[in-house]
């Protein structure tokens, strides 16, 4: 009897370790809010919280970061964008950075609506310039689509929504409900400290790998990333892409010529969908080309924004 009560007990422990795991990380509240730069916004579901950088007056550009990263992600491009006299507002989506966790489905319209409240909250109306990276970009596509009348321009970093590879282990975590759980759970956190530990670019920017560092050790993080793999990246944008050409809205594409994740592929895709896009792809670079390759990234949009 003993060893039924043994095997009981193990098979309960490996069950409850994830569990464990997330109960032992810190929740994002006002404690930690404290040193945070920027401001907050109660938002329909939840806190919100942003930054303006640049000039008070001026043209408006707005930049929504990815899967795994929050908005310091953008800070050196801001800047550059600020330069050229934007106003730029950065913000954490949620689940990442200094914003709330929420529960429930993170599929592309819990994302499309926290940015339509931002937008509210801070007056932004209409002539908005969207730049988009990684999961960013399927946000900042499906808002131009959906609101071209409020668009002046859309910017595409290694945009999702066209093509996307993913790992074996994303694909089973993503594919098998209760056991994929489970495993991105018990594994998903030691992968990540992996994939940090061997980021040369991250290393090189230490307040990257302050934010990244400090998403793996957020409650809610892990489980977000999961249910975004399972609902927004999973949009496939050919409807929204083919509707911005029509409504338009001039559209630039940068691309990481050595990106594992975005495909060089999605450019021939993308611009069957969308003709009248301008792409950029920048040798070398893989998908971290926002922070990888700052300085090719900034002199294309130097250049394409002031020749307007």
């Amino acid at each position: 009897m003993w060893w039924l009560i043994f095997l009981f007990v193990l098979l309960w422990g490996v069950y409850t370790f994830p569990m464990f795991r997330e109960n032992r990380r810190k929740p994002m509240n006002r404690a930690r809010r404290a040193a945070a730069p920027g401001k907050f916004a109660q938002l329909s579901q939840g806190v919100t919280h942003y930054r303006w950088i640049g000039p008070t007056r001026g043209p408006v550009a707005v930049m929504i970061h990815g899967l795994t990263t929050s908005s310091p992600i953008w800070d050196e491009i801001a800047e550059a964008v600020a330069d050229v006299g934007y106003r730029v507002l950065v913000y954490d989506l949620y689940n990442r950075g200094f914003s709330d966790s929420v529960k429930g489905p993170h599929d592309t319209q819990l994302y499309l609506t926290q940015l339509d409240d931002l937008l509210a909250d801070q007056g932004l109306d209409e002539g908005l310039t969207l730049m988009g990276y990684s999961m960013g970009g399927i946000i900042a596509t499906e808002f131009a689509a959906t609101e071209p009348h409020r668009m002046h321009r859309l910017v595409l970093i290694a945009s999702g929504g066209v093509e996307v590879n993913e790992s074996d282990y994303a694909v089973f975590c993503r594919t098998k409900p209760i056991i994929g759980d489970w495993l991105h759970s018990a594994w998903g956190g030691l992968r990540f400290t992996r994939q940090i530990n061997e980021d040369e670019a991250a290393a090189a920017k230490p307040h990257i790998l302050k934010a990244q560092a400090m998403e793996l050790d957020r409650k809610g993080f892990l489980p977000a990333v999961l249910a975004c793999r399972r609902g927004v990246l999973q949009d496939v944008q050919e409807r929204q892409h083919r509707a911005i050409t029509r409504d338009g809205i001039p559209t630039i594409a940068i691309w990481g010529e050595d990106d594992a994740i975005i495909p060089i592929g999605a450019v021939g895709k993308m611009a069957q969908w969308n003709r009248k896009a301008h792409h950029e792809t920048i040798k070398g670079a893989g998908h971290a080309l926002p922070y990888s390759h700052t300085d090719e990234v900034v002199e294309v949009l130097r250049r394409m924004l002031r020749g307007e």
